[in-house]
């Protein structure tokens, strides 16, 4: 079957960090996780921004939690896309959430293999960049072995850094992985984070936000060529001030590279990382 944007539609969900990605592309859904301060749940991006979120965050005196959509949330979404064929829906790391569970649920309900349900193993905009690699092939035609090739590529290349200005709300929500190593408040000491195959991971300790960047840099020019195709993406928790920062940096090591996305943090994300996280991603593609 020759996969196009016409008869082929692509669902995220709000962890993706990309709420625009309908308005931007007809054949694209959205479904947002949900956020609770004590009795008060909200849809992520849909009932609670991220502005509102993180002042939220700094005034409760609750603790909020997530949860992933229901199945019954991505069969209404799958339902609405019954024009198109073939549907593939793209999930934060399935060893982070349990939402990549809930959409496959769902495509076993609507049964048959119109569904394709992808495990991004990774988080925020690296899944928004899969999707955008996903929508470059359908533009020009592809089928499910050149997806399913991309998507195998992708979990081995597309690269994730990530700095958090405290371990506490990865700790409280259980997604620190094998980073606890890290855990420890020693004085302006920034853990340096990555995802290794689904899992938050420690890399580095590095005291202050100049170190940080310095570690985001070294890692950034070993791990990547000058040259077209490379795509970067920043992200952050209320930390607006980093994004011109890593974009210059980016620029003056990289000048070749496209800044495909930069994007505050959903509450979703957020509420894991902490305010004042910020992410560095980047892939290789076309």
């Amino acid at each position: 079957m020759n996969l196009t944007t016409e008869n082929t539609a692509v669902v995220l969900d709000s962890t993706s960090d990309y709420p625009e990605a309908p308005s931007r592309f007809p054949n694209m859904r959205f479904v947002p996780l949900y956020v609770r301060f004590g009795d008060d749940t909200y849809r992520d991006y849909v009932e609670l921004g991220p502005a509102e979120f993180y002042e939220k965050l700094r005034a409760s005196p609750v603790t909020p939690a997530t949860a992933q959509p229901t199945p019954q949330d991505f069969v209404e979404a799958y339902e609405e896309l019954s024009a198109y064929e073939r549907i593939y829906s793209v999930h934060v790391s399935s060893k982070v959430s349990g939402t990549f569970q809930s959409a496959e649920l769902a495509a076993q309900q609507l049964g048959g293999d119109r569904v394709r349900v992808v495990d991004s193993l990774t988080a925020s905009l690296a899944v928004a960049m899969l999707s955008h690699a996903i929508q470059r092939r359908l533009a020009r035609g592809t089928t499910d072995q050149e997806i399913e090739a991309l998507v195998a590529r992708f979990h081995e290349d597309a690269e994730v850094l990530f700095t958090v200005e405290t371990l506490e709300y990865l700790q409280r929500g259980g997604r620190i992985g094998r980073a606890a190593a890290l855990a420890g408040s020693l004085l302006n000491v920034r853990p340096i984070l990555g995802v290794d195959d689904g899992v938050v991971v420690a890399i580095a300790r590095v005291r202050g936000r100049q170190k940080a960047l310095a570690e985001f840099e070294r890692r950034f020019v070993e791990a990547t060529a000058d040259g077209p195709g490379l795509r970067v993406a920043i992200a952050h928790a209320d930390a607006a001030e980093w994004v011109g920062t890593l974009s210059e940096i980016v620029w003056r090591v990289r000048p070749k590279a496209e800044i495909e996305f930069t994007a505050t943090l959903g509450a979703v994300v957020g509420t894991h990382a902490g305010p004042g996280a910020v992410g560095f991603f980047w892939f290789q593609d076309e």
